[in-house]
């Protein structure tokens, strides 16, 4: 990399956790994208991609009907799918110790690009890893673990209140992505973690499968 004897750099992964003698060993799967930095918070001076792969569970395909996760029985599933997306604003809120605000804005401005539902909250923001984990279907939000860096948000299930407000609307995990292609043809989540000054970006599209 052209580095000098004398030049002092940091090795991170992408949600800044410095890789050292005592964790490399954790490094146990191919893939993971990781900075070469001056520091470990060192602004970042060029925007970075990172790629995810993943092979979807078998009950992607077998148990794809629209019935599984609407069951709408004659009922206009549109609420339905409108629930699972702000399903993850619910979890990303609920340890907030102020106010929860979440915003669901429907766009028509033909001058603005394709029509778009969007879904804006003050929650506690996403990881690169837990965007990654978000993009793979029939992972559960309860189950959800990384190897090195695991998924866990700090959600905890409040005391019984309706689920409307717990979060606890989606449980398998599967029904933001069949929402998103319930409703339009992409997803773009855009999440910046509260105790981070990177903000990650996401997008899943009909026409990139």
């Amino acid at each position: 990399f052209g580095i000098s004897s004398d030049e002092t750099f940091v090795i991170t992964t992408t949600n800044r956790k410095e890789i050292t003698e005592e964790n490399f060993s954790e490094l146990v799967h191919d893939g993971v994208t990781l900075y070469l930095l001056q520091s470990v918070d060192q602004m970042l001076l060029l925007a970075t991609k990172e790629r995810i792969d993943f092979l979807p569970h078998y009950d992607t395909l077998v148990k794809s009907g629209m019935y599984e996760y609407y069951a709408s029985e004659g009922q206009n599933p549109l609420p339905f799918a409108l629930a699972e997306l702000i399903d993850n604003s619910l979890s990303a809120t609920s340890q907030n110790t102020g106010i929860r605000s979440i915003e669901i804005k429907l766009l028509f401005d033909d001058s603005q690009g394709k029509p778009a539902v969007a879904v804006i909250d003050n929650g506690s923001g996403m990881t690169s890893k837990q965007l990654n984990n978000w993009a793979v279907y029939r992972l559960s939000k309860f189950t959800r673990q990384g190897d090195f860096e695991s998924d866990h948000s700090g959600y905890v299930r409040p005391l019984p209140v309706p689920r409307s407000l717990n979060s606890d609307i989606s449980y398998f995990g599967v029904g933001g992505k069949q929402a998103v292609f319930f409703v339009g043809q992409s997803a773009r989540m855009i999440s910046k973690p509260a105790a981070s000054q990177d903000v990650h970006e996401l997008v899943l599209s009909k026409e990139d499968f």
